[in-house]
């Protein structure tokens, strides 16, 4: 594909950002070319530099469900940007906000907002440690909770290891107190508790994990979880910074009905601003500072245009909305398989509501290994081709893809079009 503008620009990026790009996964180094450098973007298509269009199945990564600049959200913070940016005192919008998600989530009674995702699966860890006085914290292979230390860890070959940096600048005596384990597996779990229940702090999981592609859990799994936290006394996390209020309104608890004890939510419930919150038992966030010992803070935490574009957001969040992308959900997953069937090329389509991955492997993809067998240069093929053809797909083949509700079934007809021609042609 040719866009020189882009070209030119990712040029002068790479001079002074690390890759030219400030999230590592923008680069397109797992598929190849330039990144699109993006002008603009409305509803469901976005604006390269060089002016031509894309239909986005990307959504800045989630959070743009209803669309981009969608005008209700854009009206919110540009009449609180009016009332200033930032004041680092409490809101009524922030209290507002709390009520909202506390509604959303019955599992959680208490909540405190935080500027990112990363901050929100972090403090929830440190609360869970600080309730428990236990150091060990249990997270599946595949799985992605942010960049803090103590996450970036992979397992060794087998059940859960040890736990060994998958980072540089990560130290090893602070990713021994990890372990990981693979995806969808209770009895691995189960083995780890038996040898180490005592000193577990807490389990975080993806309850559909969006960070090895869209890889949802089998039955008894989420289940098996919480059941072997409450009889050890460990804590429950789900990371519902991918699937909160996208799933469901209640997020992924909601559609699967399990209950955990705390909860990492973003992306969506920032409204596509910096926002994010963790918040479950009560018990457990009262040992969150000013109350108890576990310190978090933030200047920005709660920002008053974050919070604005928040409570825009959730408040359009209505059945009939989920509804649509359940539909619209169906139509580009039946017409991926057609595709590929077509195409005589192997590959599974997998899907949750509004979230969904084409895997270059046979299925289904149960687990990181599973992910990990994916045919990644035909991927990246393909990936150029919808480019080509003016698809905006996530440019990593385990990188989950979003429908948002600016989508109409032309731009889904149009998709499977293009996917089902650069299919043939990659």
């Amino acid at each position: 594909m040719s866009d020189p503008r882009s070209e030119q620009l990712h040029r002068r990026a790479e001079a002074v950002l690390p890759g030219g790009v400030n999230s590592p996964v923008r680069a397109f180094r797992a598929v190849g070319g330039h990144p699109v450098f993006i002008e603009s973007a409305r509803g469901a298509r976005l604006v390269g530099a060089d002016g031509r269009e894309y239909i986005d199945f990307v959504g800045s990564w989630g959070p743009a469900i209803l669309g981009h600049a969608e005008p209700t959200v854009v009206a919110a913070v540009q009449q609180a940007a009016t009332r200033g940016l930032s004041f680092g005192a409490p809101t009524e919008g922030e209290v507002l906000l709390a009520e909202k998600l506390i509604e959303l989530f019955p599992s959680i009674e208490m909540v405190r907002c935080v500027s990112s995702g990363t901050e929100a699966t972090m403090s929830a860890l440190r609360a869970a440690r600080g309730a428990t006085g236990r150091p060990l914290i249990v997270k599946f292979d595949g799985g992605y909770h942010g960049h803090s230390d103590c996450l970036l860890v992979q397992a060794g070959s087998g059940a859960a290891t040890f736990g060994t940096p998958d980072s540089a600048g990560v130290p090893e005596e602070i990713v021994r107190s990890s372990r990981s384990l693979p995806y969808n597996d209770v009895p691995a779990l189960e083995d780890l508790f038996a040898r180490e229940g005592a000193h577990i702090a807490a389990v975080i999981v993806e309850p559909v994990a969006g960070n090895m592609g869209c890889v949802p859990p089998e039955p008894g799994f989420l289940e098996g979880i919480v059941r072997l936290c409450d009889a050890a006394g460990a804590v429950a996390i789900f990371d519902e910074v991918m699937t909160g209020c996208r799933l469901a309104r209640g997020g992924a608890q909601e559609r699967y009905g399990v209950t955990p004890h705390l909860t990492c939510l973003g992306k969506i419930v920032g409204g596509g601003m910096p926002l994010a919150a963790y918040g479950g038992r009560r018990d457990i966030m009262e040992r969150v500072a000013p109350l108890g010992p576990v310190y978090q803070a933030g200047t920005l935490s709660g920002n008053p245009l974050a919070v604005a574009a928040a409570l825009a957001t959730l408040e359009q969040l209505r059945p009939e909305l989920y509804e649509r992308l359940e539909t619209l959900g169906a139509r580009l997953e039946a017409g991926l398989r057609e595709a590929l069937a077509g195409a005589r090329v192997d590959g599974c389509v997998q899907r949750v509501g509004s979230m969904i991955t084409l895997f270059f492997r046979p299925g289904p993809v149960r687990n990181w290994a599973d992910a990990a067998g994916s045919d990644r240069e035909r991927f990246a093929r393909w990936h150029a081709g919808l480019l080509e053809r003016g698809v905006y797909w996530p440019p990593s083949q385990f990188e989950a893809a979003f429908l948002s509700a600016a989508l109409g079934e032309e731009d889904i007809d149009r998709t499977i079009a293009a996917a089902a021609d650069a299919l043939r042609s990659s």
